[in-house]
């Protein structure tokens, strides 16, 4: 047993080889447009996507917390979060701005159903689970990490 263990240990580590000197980093990924880098990541097996996320994150805590620091204001920094600032940036729009957001949200939405429509019934049912999957960790987060008995048990205020 302990021998077709290593046997699949080396295979494996003979398998990430050829992987990692090909691996990129995570700058060059975001030179990628949108579009190629959604390509590159759907053309990776599931373990070479954990892999590389691995890799992504080992280097990102590498970084200063000066270099983390700018990464995050430019991830979040072209996407207002709450809803006044989103009200702020559409009211000093141009009009030209506006069409062009529409347009913009418009195509994203065709895409989207586009994507779906393309879909068989079983991947459709896994994207379902995986949304509904999110959904209840973005609903955690918000609650500050409280499951569903730690709300029901805590008195009203």
């Amino acid at each position: 047993m302990h021998t077709i263990q290593k046997i699949l240990l080396v295979s494996a580590i003979g398998l990430m080889v050829p992987f990692a000197a090909s691996a990129q980093s995570v700058q060059g990924v975001q030179a990628m447009s949108a579009d190629d880098r959604r390509a590159y990541m759907e053309a990776m097996s599931d373990d070479e996507r954990t892999a590389m996320r691995q890799k992504w994150r080992s280097e990102f805590d590498a970084l200063s917390d000066e270099e983390k620091q700018v990464i995050r204001e430019q991830r979040g920094g072209d996407r207002p979060r709450d809803r006044e600032a989103m009200r702020e940036r559409r009211a000093s729009m141009s009009d030209e701005e506006r069409v062009a957001a529409r347009e913009r949200r418009s195509a994203h939405r065709a895409d989207r159903k586009a994507r779906w429509e393309s879909m068989s019934e079983e991947e459709r049912v896994a994207a379902r689970e995986k949304h509904t999957e999110r959904k209840g960790q973005r609903d955690k987060r918000r609650r500050g990490q409280r499951g569903r008995g730690d709300r029901e048990q805590q008195p009203e205020a």
